[in-house]
């Protein structure tokens, strides 16, 4: 599951690389929708909206580019988005121009799971899935909870902090998977740190996913103005793939 900022290095490469990332091997593409103050992502995420927003990107824009490409793409596209963006819209506003641009579900990192069932409810309306992260510093209790919120997959964060790459997979990772597996039946997706094929095939041997993020937009940001940007990305994601297992 890579991770894309829309809009960096600007909306027509994003809108390129979808179709790129589904044939190198992405199942599910996150969209991250350029926030001023986004949580829990480290510096390369925070640059990279930032580049987005300083070339004026907005949610409406990242509608418009799914919709343009939703019909050459079996790719799923989840929508990681500030709750303050989807406020300001309105929840029904914001969940109806989604789906009609053909977006598959969201991810609201800032949105507690406790006060989330008025936009949880409105999402499922339209068939549209919801995913809320987990931390290893969530209380057990509370991690179940949110897990049993989720639907289409479960966040799981592999380490404390903030994004980022990282040299190693936490040693109690597999332990906290098999936690929450007795709670829900949707995929657990782990990310934060993740960032080689060698790093996914580890995920992938515990969890149902491996979501890569940082790793990725690092190379977008050295590539910007780079002619061959998204064959550069194109071959880093076909080489994450290759901890996949073979089918």
């Amino acid at each position: 599951m890579p991770f894309l900022t829309a809009g960096d290095p600007d909306i027509e490469t994003t809108s390129r690389m979808l179709p790129v990332l589904e044939r190198a091997g992405a199942s599910i593409c996150e969209l991250g929708i350029a926030f001023s103050d986004p949580i829990a992502d480290g510096p390369v995420i925070q640059a990279s909206m930032s580049h987005a927003l300083d070339g004026g990107v907005r949610p409406d824009h990242v509608f418009e580019m799914v919709a343009a490409q939703r019909d050459q793409l079996d790719l799923g596209l989840v929508a990681m988005v500030s709750y303050s963006i989807v406020n300001r819209m309105g929840d029904r506003e914001f969940v109806r121009d989604a789906k009609q641009a053909g977006i598959d579900g969201f991810i609201i990192p800032d949105l507690p799971v406790e006060e989330s069932s008025a936009f949880r409810e409105v999402a499922s309306g339209e068939g549209l899935t919801c995913s809320f992260l987990i931390a290893p510093t969530t209380p057990i209790e509370r991690a179940e909870a949110v897990a049993r919120a989720c639907t289409g997959f479960v966040y799981v964060l592999s380490r404390a902090g903030l994004t980022g790459e990282r040299t190693e997979l936490p040693k109690d990772l597999p332990d906290r998977l098999q936690r929450l597996r007795q709670v829900t039946d949707v995929p657990l997706a782990v990310g934060f740190g993740i960032g080689t094929g060698d790093q996914v095939r580890q995920v992938v041997e515990v969890a149902d996913a491996a979501i890569v993020g940082s790793a990725i937009m690092r190379r977008v940001a050295d590539l910007r103005g780079d002619d061959q940007i998204v064959d550069h990305i194109s071959r880093f994601v076909s080489d994450l793939a290759t901890g996949l297992p073979s089918t």
